[in-house]
């Protein structure tokens, strides 16, 4: 098998992250923000408003594995609730308004955010020799900053998020298309994940051989899905790049 390049996960693969969205202080330091705006909507408002535009957003795109675009959520309840007041905050504000209130969502709900021991370096080792790509479900507003945070954004060209398409893994069209702006074919690719379902599942759909990284978190069985290979450390990667890079190529 020759190897061009290595299709990452994010969360649970390269990143341990904690986070808890229904935490109430998430709501009220909304509630409080939307105030100094013109907008006034209650702790228990913003709640239920986003959960419940959250719904309908998925609903509405038809898919079967449905994502959520969460500044497009928030640019809805502004138009909502807007007041006199809001409609006549300077237009530059009006519109990164839905994006901050994304971003000050996510940052109220995140509890822990750090690199698995050993990531670093292996990816810099990686990234000497074999195009790294990152595919995540979640949020480019959230998944880029976080990336960066972590000292890895750098090494990912390109990075797919499934906010930015409406579906997340395991459809298959997200790995095509890191594939395709990777410009690489299946065969020559390896997925990294730490979800048997969403990343395993998913990537073997594609045709693409596995790397599951048993972590902490992450779906970790799936019906009769099994990874090509099995690591417990993220460091482990190398051997299991060596291992596919080793095996001798199938005659025609």
């Amino acid at each position: 098998m020759i190897i061009k390049g290595l299709i990452i996960d994010i969360n649970g693969t390269v990143t341990e992250i904690n986070t808890n969205e229904g935490h109430s202080e998430i709501y009220r330091i909304l509630s409080n923000l939307f105030l100094y705006q013109g907008i006034s909507l209650s702790e228990q408002e913003v709640r239920d408003l986003y959960y419940r535009l959250l719904k309908s957003q998925r609903v509405a795109g038809g898919e079967p594995y449905p994502e959520f675009d969460a500044p497009s959520i928030f640019r809805e309840m502004i138009d909502l609730h807007a007041t006199e007041f809001t409609r006549n905050l300077p237009a530059e504000k009006l519109e990164q308004l839905p994006l901050f209130l994304a971003e000050t969502f996510r940052a109220a709900s995140l509890f822990r955010l750090k690199r698995y021991r050993g990531v670093k370096d292996t990816i810099k080792e990686l990234h000497q020799q074999y195009q790294l790509a990152a595919l995540s479900d979640g949020q480019t507003a959230w998944a880029v900053p976080e990336l960066r945070a972590v000292g890895l954004l750098d090494y990912f060209s390109p990075v797919i998020v499934s906010g930015d398409h409406g579906f997340r893994k395991p459809d298959q069209r997200l790995f095509a298309m890191t594939m395709e702006a990777m410009q690489l074919q299946p065969e020559e690719v390896l997925f990294v994940g730490n979800d048997m379902y969403r990343d395993v599942f998913g990537a073997q759909q594609c045709g693409l051989k596995t790397v599951f990284f048993k972590s902490n978190q992450g779906q970790q069985k799936y019906e009769d899905t099994e990874p090509d290979y099995i690591i417990y450390t993220f460091p482990e990667l190398l051997n299991a790049v060596r291992f596919f890079t080793d095996q001798p190529e199938r005659s025609a």
